[in-house]
């Protein structure tokens, strides 16, 4: 049973990033579009050091989950190299979903702390949600909870850096029933 949870996690996590990926490299001018579309995220965009960006992190589970993405890190305007998330988690949790992410930092430090090479999120993280719709979740990822009615509206929640990082999620599709323990490392290849 738990070989069988295993394969079919890896097989849709798969599935669903090469699907989404297929869009090529417009994918990123997209993804920073859409982000950039929301009010709540204008200040990020004007003074963040610099932000990585994950047009598809693909995610599902079924008892054992997972998920898997690649993205871009910018900095000034400018591409700086490639990152990979990888997230693993253990828990109720079946079905599968994709998602957008991007990670603004701060400062140099947080940029810095973030391309050393291999970076995990520690229990202090969180995600905020910016599409309509409410999500929660505690793991070593940490705890988060966000809603919002998305840019049409202009209502958002207020957020601000945590330790010097705000990530964000944009929902692309799926359905995830979940209640896990999981957490996300980012490894980052300079260009």
């Amino acid at each position: 049973m738990k070989k069988i949870s295993i394969i079919w996690v890896v097989v849709l996590i798969f599935g669903v990033v090469n699907v989404a990926g297929a869009a090529g490299n417009d994918r990123f001018a997209s993804t920073i579009d859409t982000f950039n579309s929301f009010p709540a995220l204008k200040k990020f965009f004007n003074s963040a050091y610099g932000y990585a960006v994950f047009p598809t992190i693909g995610k599902a589970g079924f008892v054992i989950g997972g998920s898997y993405g690649t993205g871009q890190v910018y900095r000034g305007g400018q591409v700086m190299g490639r990152s990979k998330v990888i997230a693993g988690s253990i828990g109720f949790q079946l079905g599968g979903k994709a998602f957008s992410e991007i990670i603004f930092f701060q400062d140099k430090r947080a940029y810095d702390e973030f391309t050393s090479g291999n970076f995990e999120f520690d229990a202090t993280a969180q995600a905020i949600a910016i599409t309509a719709g409410v999500e929660a979740k505690a793991g070593t990822a940490g705890t988060s909870a966000g809603a919002s009615s998305g840019p049409k509206t202009g209502v958002q929640a207020e957020t601000n850096y945590v330790k010097g990082m705000a990530t964000f999620v944009h929902a692309k599709g799926g359905l995830m029933y979940e209640f896990s323990i999981g957490g996300q490392k980012f490894i980052f290849e300079p260009y």
